[in-house]
């Protein structure tokens, strides 16, 4: 095992005694990290970096699973947050800070008549199709991209144990991209489908007039159309995808880093859908937790007056640029490629003639972490982040992937790994 991780290295096999994986998070895992050169344990973060328990200074472009968007430790937001604190997290009636953040969110995005808060994407994605489902009185689910562990969900993965094989039938996922295949299953399930949930965009762009197909094939159907705006809300545009893409969806879901790390997740649409929430009886204890709401404030407020999209757009697209330069610089591009919005942009690796993308991709997260860069396939840019800290992230790619070129040119892969490389896990995009 590597000494740089001696602490990481310890405190996981304490953690594997009391916490299955180790982690409360699956991407947060040993099965994500390749354990004995990755650090399992963050200490700290203040901005766009991080340190792990053993000291090691890391330029964060995970940022909590993009969950932290204005960056760590944000004076401003921190500073609402402590004035809130000495007033109180939780209380017996609702507070106006619920109805601030909403009406905020309302005015944002133009499709959204109605808000109600959670506390994660599983909440108000599941909230969301059992919504669909009481408004059109049907049960079938056509799904595109990830939505979360509920069963409704997770029974159409391989990821599907202890789901019930009735539950698991409702549920259909469709290709995108692919107009066809929707209207296909759309056929099959004639007047049985309650909803299609979609991330509007996520590795791949959407080719020239799909997303607006979905739309109108979908409403056609007499089904609700559903975005999961977890990752692309108040990034890809202040209005999310939707406004970029120009769709008027029925309901809509947002989370992540809406709240800069805080948790909070919003379930909102059309008031004529919206309504019937009480009627499914969506209610939490904690979905109008002030701490997150007040954090939330803080992050729409500057969404919504400042050049947040515009600047994290400006440094994904030089982070984009730079990295294909590189690939062609080591003619590598039959392995690796970067695709996505540049706000969130993805590394793709793929097999090479000798090797596994898991071998190679675990070779590539020893040497970037080594390096001080915390990435793990995707590119979540914060507002904290500078062109300084793009300019680090390339000159360690362009370390880092002289090193795969030529490990896989020489057919030394193997010799370079100082651990075992990372096992497959179920794909859900």
């Amino acid at each position: 095992m590597n000494n740089r991780y001696y602490n990481s290295n310890r405190l996981i096999k304490d953690a594997l005694r009391v916490i299955p994986l180790g982690s409360q998070t699956f991407s947060k895992s040993i099965t994500a990290f390749p354990r004995g050169v990755s650090p399992l344990f963050i200490e700290k973060g203040l901005m766009a970096k991080v340190w792990d328990v053993d000291g090691n200074e890391y330029l964060d472009f995970i940022n909590g699973l993009a969950s932290v968007t204005m960056g760590y430790s944000n004076d401003e937001i921190n500073s609402k947050v402590v004035e809130q604190l000495d007033k109180g997290v939780i209380f017996s009636l609702p507070n106006k800070v619920e109805i601030e953040v909403a009406k905020i969110i309302i005015d944002l995005v133009p499709s959204v008549d109605m808000v109600r808060f959670g506390k994660n994407g599983t909440d108000v994605t599941s909230a969301a199709i059992r919504l669909a489902r009481a408004h059109t009185g049907r049960d079938h689910v056509l799904v595109c991209g990830y939505h979360g562990w509920q069963d409704w969900y997770i029974g159409s993965t391989t990821r599907n144990l202890g789901v019930p094989d009735v539950v698991k039938k409702l549920t259909h996922k469709f290709e995108y991209n692919n107009i066809q295949n929707l209207k296909d299953l759309f056929e099959k399930y004639k007047d049985k489908v309650a909803a299609v949930i979609m991330e509007p965009m996520n590795v791949n762009w959407p080719i020239e007039g799909y997303l607006q197909q979905v739309e109108s094939v979908t409403k056609q159907n007499g089904a609700l159309f559903i975005l999961d705006e977890m990752i692309t809300g108040f990034r890809y545009a202040k209005g999310g995808a939707q406004e970029l893409f120009n769709l008027t969806p029925d309901l809509t879901v947002f989370g992540k880093g809406i709240a800069n790390g805080f948790p909070l997740s919003v379930l909102s649409g059309k008031r004529e859908v919206m309504t019937l929430v009480e009627d499914i009886f969506f209610s939490g204890t904690f979905g109008g937790e002030t701490v997150s709401l007040i954090a939330a404030k803080s992050v729409l407020n500057k969404v919504k007056n400042s050049n947040y999209v515009e600047t994290i757009s400006a440094l994904g697209s030089k982070l984009i640029n730079g990295v294909n330069s590189l690939i062609d610089k080591y003619c590598i591009g039959l392995y690796v490629s970067i695709s996505g919005h540049p706000a969130v942009s993805y590394l793709v690796i793929k097999k090479s003639e000798n090797y596994t993308a898991l071998e190679i991709k675990t070779l590539f997260l020893q040497e970037v972490f080594l390096r001080g860069v915390l990435v793990l396939g995707s590119h979540n840019i914060s507002y904290s982040h500078t062109e300084s800290d793009i300019d680090k992230l390339l000159s360690v790619y362009d370390e880092v992937f002289q090193i795969l070129e030529d490990s896989i040119s020489n057919n030394k892969l193997h010799a370079l790994l100082t651990v075992e490389p990372l096992k497959p896990l179920f794909k859900v995009r």
